[in-house]
């Protein structure tokens, strides 16, 4: 009763600001979380068709993917907070440099980092998944260098919706990331149902719906927005201090993302050693927490935007107003999405084609994972989106990392492997990570540093 009533008073203080404002920003972004998640669950569904070691490869290289793209996406974010604090300040000219700036310095890092993991594909697949079955290797070599040739593509999309979200207008945003993501299920519906081409379907349909929604990004964003007033020659002729600015913000990022799912590639060498089963139990139980976490990842994608243009006008009032609501909505979001998905499990299970005996893990991973989100997510993922906007991104990384590497891997070797728990032991020691950083992010929130940094 105490939270509601709370979260009451903030409703109705952001409704005095500008609360038609901030649903306008948050509307957009929800659908289009919904829509990637929606349709990442439907291509797990689609490739679980092919058999579990299909679901397995993917699934292992999906959590490289997530790795390396989670490096340019970083950067991207950086460009999203320059963009947002000089959109606050009222400064058009400084915006178009730095949308410009974030479109070309993401999409190069992006080339950079496939091309090196395009040529390293086969020692890092084998230092990583050395002990997956041969049928899950190979599988999983097709769908990495395909993942790796489609990287320039989502960079540039990724860049230019981070732009888009800087200026307020989420609504462009989200039709540039449908047009990629229904382009990229309707595709492997056509390879991997239709032609029954597996691994090797997906890699081409992931190509294909990217750089097809990079040249659509490109011409909008060049052609039809008024309001970035970007050209070509803008994205050739970077400016390096603008970019200096950016990667102040991105690199800590980064370098957070890169180490914290690094970890999450060191978790999934002990899964991998479980079997070929507990690989798709993770990979399905991740599905289940997507969706979830959908409305809650689109606030703090929101907070960004939000909470940066907040900083743009030196508002720190307006600044803490924003992330206390941000975090309490979050949490009523995670509770409600919670009560939705456990009762729907086994229609929602089914989906997947899983093998009878590992039905259980999978329920008890959705299970622990939708009470631990509730009280830790937050906490964990809102609140440093938040920091990060006003520029305070060293410090977040900085936790990130140790808990990541302190808590997750340690406790989840102990728990998993150890006194063997296995799957569900790894789970839960992700879910205990989530509370010992969220707890840190709290009392910087508490503090004066966070907000004590110059951007702009």
């Amino acid at each position: 009763m105490r939270k509601q009533t709370f979260l009451a008073k903030m409703q109705a203080r952001i409704a005095i600001d500008d609360y038609r404002k901030l649903l306008s920003l948050y509307l957009p972004i929800l659908i289009d979380q919904a829509f990637i998640v929606c349709l990442n669950v439907v291509n797990t569904a689609m490739i679980s068709s092919s058999g579990v070691s299909a679901i397995s490869a993917v699934n292992l290289v999906d959590s490289l993917n997530f790795f390396l793209i989670s490096v340019f996406v970083a950067v991207s974010t950086g460009g999203t907070v320059i963009v947002a604090q000089y959109k606050g300040n009222g400064n058009g000219s400084m915006v178009s440099r730095a949308a410009a700036s974030s479109v070309a310095s993401v999409t190069l890092f992006a080339i950079g980092i496939s091309l090196t993991m395009i040529v390293l594909h086969g020692p890092a697949l084998h230092l990583l998944f050395r002990s997956a079955s041969p049928d899950v290797f190979a599988k999983a070599k097709t769908y990495f260098i395909g993942s790796c040739a489609s990287y320039a593509g989502i960079a540039l999309v990724e860049a230019v919706c981070g732009a888009l979200r800087g200026i307020g207008q989420s609504r462009a945003s989200l039709v540039l990331s449908l047009v990629m993501n229904i382009s990229y299920v309707l595709l492997n519906l056509l390879f991997i149902n239709g032609l029954d081409m597996g691994v090797l379907g997906m890699s081409i349909s992931v190509n294909a719906a990217r750089y097809g929604a990079a040249a659509f990004a490109l011409y909008y964003l060049v052609k039809k927005n008024k309001d970035l007033h970007v050209q070509i020659k803008d994205m050739i002729r970077v400016k390096f201090a603008m970019v200096r600015k950016i990667l102040y913000v991105g690199l800590p990022f980064a370098a957070e993302q890169m180490f914290f799912n690094g970890g999450k590639i060191v978790t999934q060498t002990f899964i991998v050693s479980l079997g070929t089963n507990a690989i798709a139990v993770n990979a399905i139980g991740g599905s289940f927490a997507q969706l979830t976490q959908i409305p809650s990842n689109a606030l703090a994608l929101t907070a960004i935007t939000i909470i940066g243009q907040s900083m743009g006008r030196q508002d720190v009032d307006g600044a803490r107003k924003y992330a206390r609501f941000f975090v309490w909505t979050s949490t009523v979001f995670l509770l409600i999405t919670a009560l939705i998905v456990v009762p729907l499990f086994h229609p929602l299970v089914a989906l997947f084609h899983p093998p009878q005996e590992i039905k259980h893990d999978i329920f008890m991973i959705v299970l622990i994972n939708a009470a631990a989100q509730v009280p830790l997510w937050s906490m964990s993922f809102i609140m440093p989106s938040a920091l990060r906007a006003a520029g305070d991104s060293k410090f977040t990384s900085m936790v990130s990392l140790l808990s990541m590497w302190l808590f997750r891997i340690s406790l989840g070797y102990l728990l998993g492997i150890v006194l063997h728990g296995g799957i569900v032991g790894v789970w839960l020691a992700m879910n205990l990570e989530w509370g010992v950083r969220g707890l840190v992010f709290i009392l910087r929130f508490r503090g004066k540093k966070w907000y004590r940094h110059k951007l702009i």
